[in-house]
């Protein structure tokens, strides 16, 4: 069996499965938050998830943590506060740790969100999907335009130079027009980050028994074609399929999750990948169901699967080619310990196919290779 000779950096993810109300077109594990959230139990309960996967840790620090959900900015400052204080007396933060908060613009409160900058958060990544009313009420969302305009102006004025926000495109209706309308939008309210990705529909969600009537594929061209020219235009570098960045913003967390760095997973339903010295490299999952992870008759962990060596190649590749720069060749050996020379048969092959960019010191995706990223994958399966 292969050893890795050294561990990829150590990222948190925290997962909050509340929100106001589940959207049609989600399939993440969130719930329609009560009256009352259980936030004390609820960080109890992360702080003891954390404290059983501590050894996975292995004396590094975090790089990134981030809280997703759900909603997470549904809890108070007093609460992060608490559960941030409790997470750094156990493992040791990076002095320029990166901390995201998943906001939605119906839960905004300047002074909460002042005392979450003073917590340490230091970015926001906000769920606008759209500025236009009629395509928010298609998408079941409980904020308005002028709320999603606010809300920026209000992470601003919190303190938070640094910010994405969430916009989908190819929505029930919606013109090539419109799609811009909203990237246009968003570039002047200053986010230095945009995740701007096309609606698809999921099992399990409404959308998926109820489909709504989508654009023809030739509008969605069209839409994707032009906001790529308008971001590029406007100084966004597309580092990953759906990711565009300011110089310097791209997201810390993406990049190592993109890079098979290694992340702890907490909370209802989170997931996570860890690294082992002696070449061991997990997957792990933990209890979905809120009220189950809040049981202490029930573990927190609902299971864990070892990566077989012959999936490894597809497993980092799976990741690290959604990165429109890819990555250096060396990181394959570097994180999953197999020599780079296995991928030598499967690589020509790509490349000739023109998936595949012809470049030895990195593994990067031609433009054709990102559109049909399974395709290029599948050479990559034994």
């Amino acid at each position: 069996m292969p050893t890795l000779a050294t561990l990829p950096p150590l990222a948190l993810y925290i997962h909050i499965p509340w929100c106001v109300r589940k959207c049609p077109y989600c399939d993440f594990n969130s719930h329609t938050a009560g009256p009352e959230l259980p936030e004390q139990a609820y960080v109890d309960a992360l702080l003891a998830d954390l404290e059983q996967d501590l050894p996975a840790a292995q004396g590094r620090p975090l790089t990134s943590i981030f809280f997703g959900g759900g909603t997470p900015s549904l809890f108070s400052a007093d609460a992060l506060g608490r559960l941030l204080r409790g997470i750094e007396a156990r493992i040791a933060f990076s002095p320029d740790i990166e901390i995201t908060l998943e906001a939605n613009p119906g839960t905004f409160e300047q002074d909460k969100f002042k005392a979450y900058r003073q917590l340490g958060i230091n970015r926001l990544s906000i769920g606008v999907q759209s500025f236009q009313q009629a395509k928010l009420q298609a998408l079941g969302r409980i904020h308005d335009g002028g709320e999603a305009v606010r809300a920026a102006g209000m992470a601003q004025a919190a303190g938070f130079d640094n910010f994405n926000l969430d916009l989908m495109h190819g929505l029930p209706g919606q013109s090539l027009e419109e799609a811009l309308s909203d990237l246009r939008q968003a570039i002047d309210l200053g986010a230095t980050h945009l995740s701007w990705y096309q609606l698809t529909l999921e099992p399990n969600t409404v959308f998926w028994n109820q489909p709504p009537v989508l654009p023809e594929d030739d509008i969605l061209w069209d839409i994707q074609e032009a906001g790529q020219a308008l971001l590029a235009e406007q100084g966004f570098a597309q580092y990953e399929v759906s990711a565009y960045a300011r110089p310097g913003r791209a997201a810390r967390h993406n990049l190592n999750y993109w890079s098979f760095g290694d992340f702890i997973g907490i909370g209802a339903g989170a997931h996570g990948k860890l690294s082992y010295p002696d070449g061991r490299i997990l997957r792990t999952w933990k209890t979905r169901l809120p009220k189950d992870y809040l049981n202490p008759a029930k573990p927190f962990q609902a299971g864990e699967k070892r990566l077989p060596l012959d999936e490894l190649p597809f497993e980092f590749l799976m990741n690290a080619l959604r990165l429109t720069n890819g990555v250096d060749a060396q990181l394959f050996t570097e994180r999953t310990g197999v020599p780079l020379a296995q991928l030598d048969s499967a690589r020509r092959e790509a490349e000739q196919k023109g998936l595949l960019r012809v470049e030895p010191q990195r593994l990067v995706a031609t433009p054709r290779g990102q559109l049909f990223l399974n395709d290029l994958l599948q050479y990559f399966l034994t």
